[in-house]
């Protein structure tokens, strides 16, 4: 599903965030990548999503080679990637329901379709009976399940997640994470970015460990699910 060979990107200065990585994501894994603030982690999930360019090497994802993607195609391209961010980035003059919508109504789908879709969105993350709420009426995890919501609407073959659970207590982490876990279970690929180690450590997933935008000796897994 994701391949990255010999990537490097490099910004204005000199500075390397991703330096000479390589790695793979098979279709329908979940996945975890780790490592202290400035290791790369956010970089690589630009790359992916195609927010950045790499400087050099391959990035491709479900069998796109991300360097010949057009400018005018990217917004056709990242339809296939479901996006949830730490801070939400909700637009909080719009209510829950239209938060949810947004990425329909950029896509061109039709009113009734994307209705269904959007209350279907919201039901797997438990927050249908609030639709009609502003944003700034509901919790922390709330705001992120909405997140949630929008990034999967779109039904994505691949959830990419950077720090999701990073403002959330202990609770709420896991309670996001098992949302993340269910659609896993029924195909889509997730890319999770996460310094949380121990809440990592208990859902059992593979860890990509990145340092200094290097690939780190890979950690072991177990099958710690509860």
């Amino acid at each position: 599903m994701i391949h990255l060979d010999n990537v490097t990107k490099r910004f204005p200065g000199g500075q390397e965030a991703i330096s000479g990585l390589t790695i793979s994501v098979e279709r329908g894994e979940m996945v975890f990548v780790t490592g202290h603030s400035g290791a790369g982690k956010s970089t690589l999930l630009r790359l992916i999503a195609l927010i950045d360019r790499p400087t050099s090497g391959q990035v491709i994802v479900d069998n796109q080679n991300t360097r010949r993607v057009k400018r005018r195609k990217i917004p056709a391209y990242r339809r296939q990637i479901g996006m949830v961010f730490q801070d939400h980035k909700l637009l909080y003059d719009r209510p829950v329901f239209d938060n949810v919508a947004l990425p329909l109504i950029i896509a061109g789908v039709s009113h009734r379709d994307a209705g269904r879709r959007v209350r279907a969105a919201l039901d797997q993350v438990g927050l249908l009976h609030k639709e009609k709420q502003s944003p700034q009426t509901l919790s922390a995890g709330e705001q992120q399940r909405v997140g949630i919501a929008r990034a999967i609407v779109t039904r994505p073959k691949l959830l990419i997640a950077d720090e999701p659970t990073g403002n959330l207590d202990p609770d709420l982490s896991l309670e996001v994470m098992r949302i993340f876990r269910r659609f896993n279970e029924v195909g889509v690929t997730l890319l999770i970015a996460s310094h949380d180690i121990a809440l990592i450590d208990r859902l059992g997933c593979r860890r990509i460990e990145l340092e200094d935008g290097r690939l780190q000796a890979p950690q072991e897994e177990a099958d710690l699910w509860q």
